[in-house]
């Protein structure tokens, strides 16, 4: 069975990608490039269903937000 999910990607202070996937908790990895981090982040979304099984509540992705917050 082939299941898609939403990855969120942000660059850190330090120039790495980080690999996000909300609809799995815990699930993250991070690279050097881009495409090293599909890689992993498809390993670790390998990973965290076994780790889960069939107790996956799906998510849709609706989008992202900004917010300014004074500190």
């Amino acid at each position: 069975m082939t299941r898609e999910f939403s990855v969120i990607i942000e660059r850190d202070a330090e120039g790495y990608y980080v690999g996000t996937v909300p609809a799995l908790r815990g699930c993250h990895s991070q690279a050097g490039s881009l495409d090293e981090l599909m890689t992993r982040i498809r390993e670790a979304v390998e990973v965290c269903l076994e780790a889960q099984g069939d107790s996956l509540e799906p998510l849709d992705f609706v989008g992202v937000q900004t917010i300014r917050v004074a500190s």
